[in-house]
């Protein structure tokens, strides 16, 4: 273990042991059904940190069951008195930033300073965002004009329940708080089903929201596998909504999974997200937009802009400073002060993202730089070095399939007709960007691109106020925004007649 993470894990070491073996049922940790655990290991440097619980059929059943009761008192305060609630949740994520953000890295890899900056910040933004809308989420009154008699009809946006949430690697703390905050604001109350390999900044999160004296069992915490755990939650009975974040695959198999009980869905899936370069951008930018958009995270990000297209003008001048920018990109620790850019979830994962660099080798394009193992004090962690292809053509796997990994493929286009029809060619999405100084293209390229965010001269912006979703094979429903708060609710309409 690196002097860095030895460091981050004393400081975290009392949040590890409560963690280390429970689940959280009715405002109160404890072990699972089953002993049976599943070891946390840290990304940069293969050590184990803890254990968590291997929960259960039976535990979600539990869960479930505290749900159903906390929900009645949570309906029960006032509008006003919820959103106060979720003020305070905002606030000790805040005041616990240091401390979230040092699991999040242990956990999952990535940088401190994104974590700190980016998922600890906007989670806390994001609870925020949504106590502000407690108060404000009414119906209609719809004029409407039946063939007889005289009435006043007007709409209410209700809750729909116990709602489960499935939370991905990648981003665990944050999407955590995109689904809690809207979900609980809604009236709603909760399961929770985190990443079995990304479970300690949501423990710490449950924790801090039973801190915040929200009533036990309103948010309940299931640690465990995606086919016992998960696939427990998303068959229940007493779980009106699943809203899931991953896989395009995993999105499919809950979709059939669901059927038979007509569980409402939110699903944000995969991506293979084009980023597009016109000759008038400003290339400074543009270059540093394109390192954003696919090593953020170490490109294992659902919106990662993993197809670069670049005007055949500026190919080569591009492609030379890229790849001198990629190069000189950091990689360490999470926890090193220096570390621009940190490991793989897992050995896996790598193993994944590496079949792909030898696919991409195989078909043709050329390895500009990266995708490497480093040596030295980096070789027991899941470090592949930043990599770029060039001579991509828009049927190799290497630019049709989510790759999830710091691999950016470069391919020259000539028009915009031409680059529309490519970006729009892919069965996701989920995310686009475009480069140009010119506003009128910019409005009608980003009006014709087929994704559910497009980011013009910038890439991967987000802010709560901001719905985030896909198209096509990248899922329905929205993540942010109102869309994701009314998608907690159900609508009644109610008829009083006045004659």
């Amino acid at each position: 273990m690196t002097v860095a993470a030895s460091e981050a894990f004393e400081e975290v070491r009392s949040v590890l042991d409560r963690a280390g073996d429970s689940i959280v049922i009715g405002g109160r940790p404890g072990p699972a059904a089953t002993s049976e655990l599943i070891e946390t290991t840290d990304p940069g440097t293969g050590s184990t940190i803890t254990s968590v619980a291997a929960g259960t059929a039976e535990d979600v059943d539990r869960a479930v069951a505290a749900a159903t009761r906390a929900v009645v008192d949570w309906q029960s305060f006032s509008a006003a008195a919820r959103g106060r609630f979720l003020y305070d949740v905002a606030a000790l994520i805040e005041e616990n930033a240091q401390e979230l953000a040092t699991l999040e890295t242990l956990d999952n890899g990535k940088p401190f300073t994104e974590s700190l900056f980016l998922d600890v910040s906007i989670a806390a933004e994001t609870f925020r965002y949504y106590a502000g809308w407690c108060s404000k989420l009414g119906g209609q009154t719809p004029p409407v004009s039946p063939p007889v008699g005289n009435f006043f009809t007007y709409t209410r946006r209700e809750p729909l329940g116990v709602v489960g949430l499935i939370v991905p690697w990648n981003f665990p703390l944050l999407i955590a708080a995109w689904k809690l905050a809207p979900a609980l604001a809604a009236g709603n109350s909760v399961v929770l089903k985190p990443s079995e390999m990304t479970s300690l900044s949501a423990f710490r999160l449950v924790e801090l929201i039973h801190e915040a004296d929200l009533p036990a069992g309103l948010v309940n915490l299931v640690t465990g596998y995606g086919p016992t755990a998960g696939q427990a939650l998303i068959e229940h009975p007493g779980v009106a909504k699943i809203s899931f974040t991953g896989s395009t695959t995993t999105g499919r198999r809950i979709v059939a999974a669901s059927a038979a009980s007509l569980k409402k869905l939110t699903l944000e899936l995969g991506g293979k997200s084009a980023n597009i370069v016109f000759p008038d951008a400003d290339l400074s930018s543009a270059v540093q937009g394109a390192l954003t958009g696919i090593f953020l995270n170490q490109g294992q990000v659902c919106c990662a802009g993993s197809r670069l297209f670049v005007h055949r003008s500026i190919h080569d001048e591009f492609v030379g400073e890229l790849e001198s920018a990629a190069k000189a990109i950091a990689l360490g620790h999470g926890m090193a002060d220096d570390t621009e850019m940190g490991p793989l979830i897992s050995v896996e994962q790598r193993d994944r993202v590496e079949s792909y660099l030898a696919a991409g080798a195989e078909e043709g394009a050329t390895l500009v730089c990266g995708g490497s193992r480093p040596v030295g004090n980096l070789a027991g962690g899941n470090f592949l070095t930043p990599a770029v292809f060039t001579d991509v053509r828009d049927e190799m796997m290497i630019a049709k399939e989510e790759i999830f990994g710091p691999v950016l493929s470069v391919l020259a286009f000539e028009d915009e007709d031409e680059v529309v029809r490519r970006a729009n060619s892919s069965d996701f999405g989920l995310a686009a960007g475009l480069w140009t100084s010119d506003v009128k293209r910019a409005h009608r390229v980003a009006h014709q691109l087929q994704a559910g965010t497009v980011w013009v001269n910038h890439y991967n912006m987000l802010d709560p106020a901001a719905p985030f979703g896909g198209y096509k094979s990248s899922g329905y429903g929205r993540d942010l925004g109102e869309e994701s708060l009314l998608g907690f609710t159900q609508t009644k309409s109610v008829w009083l007649g006045l004659d």
